[in-house]
Order: C-alpha cells, then sequence, then structure tokens
C-alpha cells in the first residue's frame, strides 16, 4: 500500500504542475483579441496562436503517443507544430490554426493525457517533467513576442517594487576563490541533457560583479559614445550594430523611456538593463576592462560554497522570478537570495550573457531527443545563465543552460562583468 499511496501522490503532483503550466498560459493570452493571438508580429517570433497549438502537439507527441501509446490526435499536424520543420521565419505566411481551434486543441490533448496517467501512471514521471517545463519556457517565449508586439494596455498594474538599498552601479565585484568545483545537475531528479554529467572543473580565481550591470551604468556607457568606439566591437559585432543602426537597448526610447510589457514607462535607473545582445554585452565590458564570465565561473560563483567545498545554490525563493513582476526589480532586491560569494541576483530579473559557446559537457549524451541541445552546440550560440523575471522557479536552477545568436535582443537578457583576480 505504501508503494500505491506514494504513486498517487506523485501523479497529483504531475497533474497539479500540468494545470498550473496551462492555467498560466491561457491567462497569458485571455486579454488579447483574436487578431493579436493569430497575428506573426515579429519574423524572430511565432504567432501565438502557433505557440499553442505547438503546446498542445508536443504533449500529445510525449505523454499521449510516445509514453502513453496512442495515435496522435491530429498527424497531419505534426509537421506545422514541430519547431524544426517549420521554423519561425515561415510560421506567418502558412495556414495555422486559429485561436479557439489552437485552444479547443490544447484542451482535448489535456484530456487525453488525463486519460494515460489513470490508466498508466507517470512511469518515473521525467517525461511529464519535460512537458510541464516545456510549456512554462513557451510561455517566456510568448512574454517575448508581447514584449516585441508592443500592445498597449493588456497587462494589469505590475505591484510594487521591493525596496533596494539602491546604488548599485554592476561594477562592484566579490571575489571567488580559484580551485576545482563541481559543474552540472546531479544524478537525481529531472535536468536537460545538456545539463550532465556533473563533472569537475578547475576555476581559477576572479571576481565577478556583485549584481547585473544597471539602467544608470548602461546610460553611462550609451552616452559616452560606446556605441560608436569601434575599438570595443568585434568586427562581426560592428558590422552588425551598423547594419541595424544600433545605438541602445533594445526598447529604450531617445527620450528617455523604455517599454515594458504593456506601457512605457522612465528608465529606472537603478534596475538591470535588459534587451541587450552578446555583442552590446561585449562591448560594454571591454569599455570597462571586464570581460564576460565564462559559464563555469558563473556556476562556480552562483552555487560553491567555499568553505564547506560543496554545491549550495542561491534561493529561487528570494529572486524575481515567475512574473510576479512584468519586469525586472532594482538590483540588490533580494539579499536574502545571495550566492554563496555574495553575489546578488544571481537568479531571476535577466539572462545573463556568458563568454561560452554552448557545447555538450563531457560525456554528454543526447537524451530524449537530439533535437533539444545538440544540434545547437557549436560556437554559433552563446550560453545564458540564471534565469528571468519571467522564468518559472521551477525552471530557473543554477544549472540551467539557456542559449541563443549573439545578435538577438528580443530575450530578458542583460549583464553580468567579470575581472581576473
Amino acid at each position: 500500500m505504501l508503494g500505491v499511496t506514494v504513486g498517487v501522490a506523485r501523479a497529483d503532483a504531475v497533474i497539479e504542475g500540468l494545470a498550473e503550466a496551462r492555467e498560466r498560459t491561457l491567462d497569458l493570452v485571455a486579454p488579447l483579441s483574436d487578431a493579436d493571438v493569430e497575428a506573426q508580429h515579429s519574423p524572430l517570433m511565432s504567432p501565438l496562436a502557433w505557440d499553442l497549438a505547438h503546446i498542445a502537439a508536443y504533449e500529445d507527441l510525449w505523454l499521449v503517443h510516445r509514453f502513453g501509446g496512442g495515435e496522435l490526435l491530429h498527424e497531419d499536424l505534426a509537421a506545422t507544430y514541430d519547431a524544426f520543420e517549420t521554423p519561425r521565419a515561415v510560421r506567418g505566411e502558412i495556414e495555422l490554426l486559429g485561436r479557439r481551434q489552437a485552444e479547443a486543441y490544447l484542451e482535448e490533448v489535456r484530456a487525453r493525457t488525463l486519460e494515460v496517467i489513470a490508466q498508466r501512471g507517470i512511469g518515473d514521471g521525467e517525461l511529464f517533467e519535460l512537458v510541464i517545463r516545456h510549456e512554462h519556457q513557451h510561455r517566456e517565449t510568448m512574454l517575448q513576442t508581447l514584449q516585441l508586439a508592443r500592445i498597449p494596455g493588456f497587462v494589469p498594474a505590475p505591484p510594487p517594487d521591493p525596496r533596494a538599498p539602491g546604488g548599485h552601479t554592476g561594477l562592484e565585484a566579490v571575489e571567488v576563490p580559484g580551485g576545482q568545483c563541481l559543474v552540472g545537475a546531479g544524478p537525481e531528479g529531472f535536468a536537460y541533457d545538456n545539463e550532465r554529467p556533473r563533472h569537475a572543473v578547475e576555476v581559477p580565481a576572479f571576481r565577478i560583479g556583485r549584481t547585473p550591470v544597471t539602467n544608470a551604468t548602461w546610460l553611462t556607457f550609451t552616452e559616452g559614445g560606446g556605441y560608436e568606439r569601434r575599438t570595443l566591437w568585434s568586427d562581426e559585432a560592428w558590422s552588425w550594430k551598423e547594419q541595424y543602426d544600433i545605438t541602445h537597448p533594445l526598447h529604450w526610447t531617445e527620450d528617455g523611456h523604455e517599454w515594458r510589457l504593456g506601457r512605457t514607462e522612465p528608465i529606472d535607473p537603478d534596475k538591470p538593463v535588459v534587451h541587450v545582445s552578446w555583442f552590446e554585452a561585449d562591448a560594454f565590458a571591454r569599455a570597462h576592462d571586464a570581460r564576460l564570465p565564462t559559464e563555469f565561473e558563473w556556476e562556480k560563483a552562483a552555487t560553491w560554497d567555499h568553505e564547506t567545498a560543496t554545491v549550495r545554490a542561491p534561493s529561487a525563493d528570494h529572486a524575481n522570478l515567475d512574473q510576479r513582476a512584468l519586469g525586472p526589480h532594482p538590483a540588490g532586491a533580494h539579499p536574502d537570495g545571495a550566492s554563496p560569494c555574495g553575489a546578488l541576483g544571481m537568479l531571476g530579473d535577466v539572462w545573463e550573457w556568458t563568454a561560452s559557446d554552448f557545447r555538450g559537457y563531457p560525456g554528454f549524451r543526447a537524451h530524449p531527443y537530439r533535437e533539444y541541445s545538440e544540434i545547437f552546440f557549436g560556437p554559433d550560440y552563446k550560453v545564458l545563465r540564471g534565469g528571468s523575471w519571467a522564468t518559472v522557479r521551477r525552471v530557473a536552477t543554477p544549472h540551467f543552460r539557456n542559449w541563443d545568436l549573439p545578435q538577438r535582443r528580443q530575450i530578458f537578457s542583460g549583464v553580468r562583468l567579470a575581472w581576473g583576480a
């Protein structure tokens, strides 16, 4: 009976997790018109209706078909809602399910998933956790789409920001001793294939920013000619900047305002800068005789307790995650979530670019499918760490590796600097 009781409890938790993710997804699009959901607002992003149907197709594939052994609900739609068969650039040009059809697809698939759970349980739960996190991650992608779409007033006023001491710039540093540390997720619990296997890495002593770089500091860089100083930019970065006339972070305006989800407001000097590319982050670091941390340095600063030689992650319960806010909190607003070395805000607020290319760890094994990570390995993609205000706690672990092209700015990305010891 003990095994049955534990199994039921785990299944209940999975059902609750599935329901929570779905509620968040539907709440996000509820205030929008059908036209807003069905339009492709940017060639970089999908129509939101595509995202909705993709979430349904992914759940049907992994939980009903591959785990449950059932037929696909809409086999004829499989290619349309496969992220690799139908790239973003063409999703606004082909026939897609409308908003109501996509929502009905979600509902039908969920009923099938619950039938599978009732009949077969959840197994080891891994595929169910994969699907839950997939939906949460797509919701953050949908928030990026809405930020680019600039649809005014579709979200309620955000809660007030927590109090913060102010005065942080992102140029203050904390020391991280050199030595060996463990990197990656351990063998227990859920993790993505690119987070494993956990392995030892020797990291020399270095310094890392106590906080992410703030808007005030970035504004000084902008007004001081940082975007015009050719020596700060690599050839590729300068070509990109010149081609697209990049003169400030995405969503900043010339009159000192920035577009935040659903509204325009004055740039807050104490908040982390957001929506900057890796190219911009690298140039900014050069301007301050600094660099971007490697992802191993970032993880060591975030997790490694040097006094006890153990992994101790900053608390996700004391971080700006889960879209409780509609943007970053002021730098230093969550001192209870400090990392072992004393760095603040390493989880939440903004994704942080690192100097590292996205590659597999030694002994990497693709799981459960090659397209999740392996096809992106190589010098084209840069690693981001830490999560943003739009990332859920379930996803935002110190081991989680995000990645994107160095010119991308639609993600909720910021900068934390590093220096030699």
